[in-house]
């Protein structure tokens, strides 16, 4: 399955509004009519759907409003909000609230409503305003379009008119015209059908194309969108553009046409450049016609086997009246093993900019969560990211630089994670205004999303910050350098920059904020900085907080495992350059690790700067001093945010987190921030926090290990989120409380055994590297508990537990294990998580190289093997089957009486669902599949084949781990 990991909760197919003001033409005059009504559909499912409703007033003030009408097929409401509801058969009455009971002329009113259904789901008739009939017939009905040319995917040239064609109808009008689009900018228009138009001068690049149809009456509909891409000139596409050799063998790549040639095209392959060790062994010249100019071609190189230095060369596919193609051919030593081979290939594979893993800004590479789009794990897009996929990729390119000493991209990869995933001056402006002696207002957290909006409560005491002074006396300024967790990298919620709903991408955005069952299918998404531009009246904010005075406001929410995982990369980096003689070419990067590991500290504070340990009660647990509010973990989030730039009074304020989890431990970045002087962060008390946050972390492991040998969930230093009196029997660790379900319940966030080998992948790498006896222990017992549930079989045959259930309690924490014969747990599910095999493989690797196990590391050579039979265009993958997808039709909880609208205007309204919201995913090309199921939930369930960025590292890493270790 997936990464079930999400930092939690910080303090504080209709056009969009936008676009239709700008097409819509002025409505025209109905001579009996005194009111519009424009009736939406906002979703449906089996038994019931959302609508909402905007009546528009006439020529004459009205006072008093309601607005009538009725239903054709017996459709029943059952709740609504912004209005009065009653019902009397099919006819509904919908009277004004007590805030809004006067329409000027021409002014609006919206409301919104759920009802039930039993069969069809006829438009309302006889829309009537006190009485008075509205429009001819009684509402409008908007109009359908499709954008019928291009196709999907199609490949076309910017030298030639490109042809555009839509289908468009109006069932109760006539459509006036219908606009074409590119990446939302108007490119043409038709106002007869059949309506077609040319797009001359199109720029190279790839667009988003789409068609909107405005009727007689104003209403606006836009198309599904069409994927294209246009090319200066008919070009050959090669693909991987990168390969590996091995010294006296061979390897491939396939050649493309992009567009059909009128008459057979030779394609002739060459070295442009480069070592004449390399040669085209086969497809050195390809012929491709008119009909089977879409079939890609295989050209074979082959390296010499004449020994000396692995070279590389540059190989030139060129036709006439084509645009040639370039591959980049590396030899890799002839002794290298079939795992550094391996690793290789799949790097290729990632970082051919046809897979889809990246899309570029000003020429630094932003990775995606997932090459494919439809996905909902902890991100709800494939094309968001997170710090985890830049902390990734941060590894894949520090292996890189092991395997080929070229340490470029290693850089440019922090390039990307600094400029685009820490928050930079403009998006965090008002750090200046933050008082260390009061860090923030504390909010308690509740069980449900329907406990909030939580209210801001200023009679709980809340303790100091002791870290801000150090830090901004150290670098000379107050903002903070962590990443933040969520990224919608093709601004695909239109939120901007900043929220001001800009094509700015990409966006910074948030999503979880309501308590520990708050899942991915319950979330609102929201952009990070709160002006007001979306939602409702006050943005998101009365979502989430309950406060008598809201602001605009900047927000962000730091990851603290993927921070960890970028400093454990860069000390990786160091290690592996200065055996290259090389540390100078990772200098910079390691110095700004270094920086990022000492802001990370906050994430070894409870969430309110509270004493650890006793804090049983909000006002009973008091506020901490000095280092007294430090638990030394690695928590599950610490978030920092304050006032727009604009405020008359400009406030911030930090958060740490009061709960720890397993899987969020990493010792080998506590070791390298305190004993290595590369990564010795400069705050004079830095290094000696880290130093105590590695023994603490791994007496936590110690603590947390059940009698089977797998690793329980976690503590907390306030129960429940908000302080409140713990079970009696709760075991504790240093005054934490035990909790098997640290922060997030649904699911169980220690139930994914994907927690279990990214904690114990460190472990392991801290005992391959500096024998620490604590590590060896713990991985002595984990070790045998794994490969007793893990099965490696012949031809890509493997099973790795996938669910975990656990029972029982640890003992109390005195200072050393005590075995816990009290706590249990028990492997339910297995499964062929590709991303988790590999990080299992890697644990048992480094588990070996410092044991001498030699079950453990044929267990991982196996799990290395049965990944590559599972090899594809992309990377390596497996299909997966996604029952979970039955909650694209859960509800979000909206409070009654609260209202408002995503950016590409989808109404959020109780009744809202998680597609409702999300409206772009029915357009989306795997949609087919999740409608079927969502129509037929006793059919078989949706799969897919999916490519998750983390995933595809993970397994790149763990061929290059293998070769580092045992060569």
């Amino acid at each position: 399955m997936s990464p079930r990991h999400r930092p939690l909760r910080l303090l504080a197919g209709v056009l969009t509004a936008a676009l239709a003001a700008v097409l819509a033409p002025a409505a025209p005059a109905h001579a009996a009519a005194s009111c519009s009504v424009d009736y939406q559909v906002a979703d449906e499912w089996g038994g019931g759907f959302t609508a909402a409703v905007t009546v528009v007033n006439g020529d004459e003030p009205v006072s008093g409003w309601s607005l009538g009408w009725t239903f054709p097929d017996g459709q029943q409401i059952t709740n609504g909000w912004n209005g009065g509801f009653s019902q009397d058969g099919a006819d509904v009455t919908v009277t004004h609230p007590g805030w809004n009971p006067d329409l000027d002329p021409g002014e609006a009113a919206s409301f919104g409503f759920q009802a039930s259904l039993s069969g069809a789901n006829g438009a309302p008739t006889g829309f009537t305003l006190n009485g008075t009939p509205c429009g001819d017939e009684g509402g409008n009905t908007a109009p359908e379009v499709a954008l019928t040319a291009p196709e999907d995917g199609a490949v076309l040239l910017a030298e030639d008119p490109i042809a555009l064609a839509a289908e468009a109808s109006d069932a109760d009008g006539e459509v006036e015209r219908v606009v074409f689009q590119a990446d939302g900018t108007e490119i043409a228009s038709d106002d007869t059908a059949p309506y077609t138009a040319d797009w001359s001068g199109a720029e190279p690049g790839r667009y988003s194309l789409t068609a909107t149809a405005v009727d007689d009456q104003g209403a606006a509909t836009t198309s599904a969108p069409v994927a294209v891409q246009v090319l200066g000139e008919p070009a050959i596409t090669a693909r991987p553009s990168a390969v590996s050799v091995r010294q006296g063998g061979t390897s491939s790549f396939t050649l493309e046409l992009s567009t059909p040639p009128e008459d057979a095209v030779q394609v002739e392959v060459a070295r442009t450049g480069g070592s004449e060790d390399i040669t085209v062994a086969d497809g050195a010249s390809l012929a491709f016609g008119p009909d089977d100019w879409d079939e890609p071609r295989e050209v074979v190189v082959a390296s010499a086997d004449n020994g000396g230095e692995p070279a590389s060369a540059v190989l030139t596919a060129s036709a006439e009246g084509y645009g040639s193609a370039e591959v980049e051919v590396t030899e890799i030593d002839a002794s290298a093993s079939a795992y550094d081979e391996a690793f290789l290939e799949q790097y290729d594979k990632i970082k051919d900019p046809a897979s889809g893993y990246f899309r570029e800004f000003d020429g630094l590479l932003v990775p995606y969560h997932s090459v494919e789009t439809l996905i909902v794990e902890a991100p709800d897009h494939g094309h968001a990211t997170t710090s985890e996929a830049f902390s990734y990729y941060l590894w894949l390119e520090a292996s890189y630089g092991r395997v080929t000493g070229d340490w470029q991209p290693f850089t440019d990869a922090w390039a990307s994670l600094e400029e685009h995933i820490i928050p930079g001056t403009r998006d965090q402006p008002t750090n200046g205004s933050y008082d260390p002696s009061s860090p923030a207002t504390y909010s308690p957290e509740h069980d449900e999303p329907q406990g909030y909006p939580s209210a801001l409560d200023q009679s709980v005491p809340t303790g100091e910050d002791p870290l801000a002074e150090e830090l901004s006396g150290t670098y000379g300024t107050d903002e903070v350098y962590g990443m933040h967790w969520l990224l919608d990298v093709d601004n695909t919620y239109g939120y901007g920059f900043c929220g001001d709903g800009s094509d700015d991408a990409p966006a910074y955005i948030n999503t979880f904020q309501r308590g520990s069952q708050e899942s991915v299918w319950e979330t609102v998404p929201h952009p990070s900085c709160e002006t007001y531009a979306h939602g409702g009246e006050n943005g998101f904010l009365d979502l989430f907080t309950d406060d008598q005075q809201y602001s605009q406001q900047w927000r962000y929410t730091n990851a603290p495992d993927a921070d960890a995982r970028a400093v454990q990369v860069a000390h990786l980096a160091q290690t592996w350059a200065e055996e290259q003689g090389n540390a100078g070419a990772v200098a910079e990067v390691v110095d700004d690790a270094a920086r990022m590991g000492d802001y990370l500290r906050y994430a070894m504070y409870d969430k309110y700067f509270k004493r650890i340990g006793d804090c049983a009660g909000e006002h009973e647990c008091p506020g901490g001093q000095g280092k007294n509010s430090a638990h030394y973990l690695m928590s599950w989030y610490y978030a920092w945010g304050g006032a727009d730039e604009s405020a008359q009074y400009p406030w911030a304020w930090r958060i740490g987190g009061s709960s720890a989890h397993q899987g969020y431990q990493n010792p080998v970045a506590a070791y390298a921030l305190s004993e290595t002087e590369e990564l010795t962060p400069e705050s004079p008390t830095a290094a000696e926090d880290w130093a105590t946050s590695m023994d603490r972390q791994l007496e936590f492991v110690q603590w947390l290990q059940s009698a089977e040998g797998g690793i329980a969930g976690g503590a907390t230093n306030s129960w429940a989120g908000r302080y409140a009196e713990p079970p009696e029997d709760a075991a504790t660790f240093y005054g934490m409380y035990y909790d098997w379900q640290p922060v997030w319940h649904d699911p169980p966030s220690n139930n994914w055994f994907g927690f279990q080998v990214w904690n114990m992948e460190r472990i392991a790498q801290l005992y391959s590297t500096t024998g620490d006896e604590r590590a060896g222990a713990i991985l002595d017992a984990w070790v045998p508990w794994v490969l007793e549930n893990t099965e490696i079989g012949a031809g890509g045959e493997f099973a790795v537990p996938s669910d975990l259930e656990w029972s029982g309690s640890p003992d109390d924490w005195t200072g050393s294990p005590t075995g816990n014969p009290d706590l249990h747990v028990e492997v339910t599910a297995h499964g062929q998580d590709v991303g988790v095999a590999a990080a299992l493989a890697k644990t048992l690797m480094h588990y070996s190289a410092g044991s001498g196990d030699t079950a453990a590391r044929t267990a991982a050579e196996g799990l290395l093997d049965a990944l590559l039979e599972h090899r594809d265009d992309l990377g390596i993958a497996v299909e997966e089957t996604r029952a979970d997808y039955a909650r694209f039709d859960d509800e979000v909880y909206i409070p009654q009486g609260w209202s408002g609208e995503m950016a590409n205007g989808d109404p959020v309204e109780p009744g809202s669902t998680f597609a409702s919201i999300r409206s772009f995913y029915r357009d989306d090309p795997q949609w087919p599949k999740v409608e079927a199921y969502l129509e037929d939930p006793d059919g078989p369930a949706p799969a897919f084949t999916y490519h998750r960025f983390w995933s595809q590292t993970e397994i790149a890493t763990a061929f290059a781990v293998h070769d580092e270790l045992f060569g």
